[in-house]
């Protein structure tokens, strides 16, 4: 009986891994460019994290330091473990009036950081960045050859595990000025998911419960006969 029960444990195991990843989901409901995690189990119940990198919609704010992926591509940042790629385009100037993340990395260009010491902040669809008429730089923006080798480094930011020597611009992708990209997935749909997976995992104690009585009315019953 024992060996019978190995079936509905490990299934139950994988939806208690099903509901953690979407009560994550959801805590990123509002994570400007948020990318769905995809959880796959091999032979052996070894457990793989995925990336769906599917656009997200693309909302207006009219911030012009707000920018928007539309196609493949991520935007470089400069942190204090090294490069990361990201989606989210919630930007704002630092003290120094250099182009940074919301928690203060660097966004870089072409070139290395950008410094915009301006009023007018024009970004082109290219890239191409522009304050009060002048060009100040250009936003680096890559795109990576295989996107399952994607690694979560924090809620919106990427490493690249293949050979970044594989990067290359992201010459599909088109800037848009005044958006962000939503996440790329539906609240309504994940908690549907979520339920489905809740009682999934009901039926799935029940099954082992009734796994477990039977075993113990097996020993009960040998004990008497002894």
């Amino acid at each position: 009986m024992l060996l019978q029960m190995t079936r509905p444990v490990q299934a139950g195991l994988r939806q208690e891994r099903q509901y953690e990843l979407i009560s994550h989901h959801l805590a990123n409901a509002d994570t400007t460019g948020y990318k769905k995690q995809i959880l796959s189990f091999d032979a052996v119940f070894k457990a793989t994290l995925t990336q769906d990198q599917r656009q997200g919609d693309v909302c207006k704010t009219e911030n012009p330091l707000d920018l928007a992926i539309e196609g493949p591509g991520f935007f470089r940042v400069q942190t204090d473990q090294g490069v990361r790629l990201t989606r989210n385009g919630n930007f704002r100037l630092d003290t120094a009036g250099q182009l940074v993340t919301q928690t203060g990395d660097p966004v870089l260009g072409d070139a290395g950081p950008i410094l915009i010491n301006g009023d007018m902040v024009t970004i082109a669809a290219d890239g191409r960045v522009a304050v009060d008429g002048q060009a100040v730089g250009t936003l680096s923006l890559v795109d990576v050859p295989e996107p399952q080798r994607m690694k979560t480094a924090g809620d919106a930011y990427f490493i690249y595990e293949g050979d970044p020597a594989e990067m290359t611009p992201a010459g599909a992708a088109t800037i848009r000025q005044g958006t962000l990209e939503r996440p790329n997935f539906s609240v309504v749909g994940e908690m549907t998911r979520m339920i489905e997976v809740h009682r999934m995992y009901e039926t799935i104690q029940k099954m082992i419960q009734s796994f477990d009585e039977i075993d113990s009315k097996v020993i009960n019953d040998v004990g008497r006969t002894l």
